[in-house]
């Protein structure tokens, strides 16, 4: 089973952003991880091209871009040429899903969906082949620091099915309360990938706690 972890620089320090990112590069991480918000989709505004550009000159691990934005299509060439290995878009903001993922596969980085909590992951068996990866929401998405969503396990799990059912080969990420506990049931849903910020960015050893989530 694949063990993954990706950083959200969400809330890493701004102050001394390269040193994060430098922290994640020697460090056990597999991604980084952008959340990009345009305070319409979500009622926050994070940061944009200008970052995961910057970023990008001294990051050895992929970008893992997830645009939590409306009409995402329009932006999908500009964050590929930031540097974006896999950018994420969210079911509920595209009217045309099918051909939103295959416009990102055109530009050859991988294409994720996203699902907010309240979304059924049935809802993605038309297109669960045409997938790198499906992102889970453990939390409703706007904000870092808020408390797990349980009903996220269930997902995980019947998420696996639709997968393995469809015989489709992507990973499963979740976003959101990620910490040692919920990090473990995670992986033992079936999950690969996870997101984490607060939990490893306002540890006292931020590698040593992306290490031992891995290992959860």
């Amino acid at each position: 089973m694949s063990r993954y972890i990706a950083p959200s620089i969400l809330s890493a320090d701004f102050n001394r952003l390269g040193k994060d990112i430098e922290m994640i590069n020697k460090s056990e991480a597999d991604y980084i991880h952008f959340d990009v918000m345009d305070g319409v989709f979500v009622p926050n505004i994070s940061f944009g091209i200008p970052v995961i550009q910057h970023v990008n000159k001294i990051a050895t691990k992929p970008l893992d871009v997830h645009l939590m934005i409306i009409d995402p299509d329009r932006f999908i060439e500009p964050f590929v040429k930031a540097g974006a290995s896999i950018i994420t878009v969210h079911y509920e903001a595209c009217n045309h899903l099918h051909r939103t993922i295959q416009q990102i596969k055109s530009f050859g980085v991988k294409a994720s969906v996203c699902l907010n909590p309240h979304t059924p992951v049935f809802l993605l068996e038309e297109v669960i082949a045409d997938l790198d990866m499906v992102l889970l929401m453990s939390v409703n998405p706007g904000f870092g620091g808020q408390a797990f969503i349980e009903n996220t396990y269930k997902k995980v799990r019947q998420l696996k099915a639709l997968i393995d059912t469809n015989g489709a080969n992507c990973l499963i990420e979740v976003d959101g309360g990620v910490n040692n506990k919920t990090g473990k049931l995670l992986f033992d849903a079936g999950a690969d990938v996870l997101v984490a910020g607060s939990f490893i960015f306002n540890s006292d050893n931020p590698a040593e706690t992306i290490s031992k989530l891995k290992m959860v």
